[in-house]
């Protein structure tokens, strides 16, 4: 009886520990990234970006980014949270007043978008300042989208 026992108790006991050690894998590692959805909303808030520098709004283009997030720009040190705010009202204040981009490429995930660009920047009388390429990591917290990462190159030569 006792032996029994013990063979009965030690079956239990292996088959507990074999199913600890099943597979539980999380399903949101294996989820993708709506691609339709990420273009829908990368363009309405590319011209939303468009509008409040057109209307030279330095504080609504910051608060598209998280208190955490980074501005990097060609080889210049990267710019940190309230100074992002001082590098768009820089660059208003230089007579930027019309932004356009143009997505290349989303990638990511739920929680995470990837959006990969070219843009172009222009004065009051439509003369071209800057154009070249950026990559943006826009990243979900608590249910709101805002910018992680924000890395511009330009491509145009500094005698331009």
């Amino acid at each position: 009886m006792i032996r029994t026992y013990f063979f009965f108790a030690s079956i239990c006991f292996s088959c507990c520990i074999l199913s600890c050690n099943a597979d539980h894998t999380d399903k949101t590692t294996t989820a993708i990234l709506d691609k339709q959805w990420a273009k829908t909303f990368l363009d309405s808030i590319n011209t939303k970006f468009s509008k409040e520098i057109a209307a030279g709004d330095s504080t609504a283009l910051a608060a598209h980014y998280w208190p955490d997030a980074e501005l990097m720009l060609d080889y210049s040190e990267a710019v940190k949270g309230h100074d992002i705010l001082h590098t768009w009202g820089a660059a208003i204040n230089m007579g930027i007043k019309e932004m356009t981009f143009a997505t290349t490429d989303i990638t990511g995930s739920p929680t995470f978008i990837i959006e990969t660009g070219n843009y172009e920047m222009k004065d009051a009388e439509k003369a071209l300042i800057d154009r070249g390429k950026y990559v943006v990591v826009w990243e979900k917290r608590n249910g709101e989208w805002k910018l992680y990462r924000d890395i511009g190159c330009t491509s145009m030569s500094p005698s331009k």
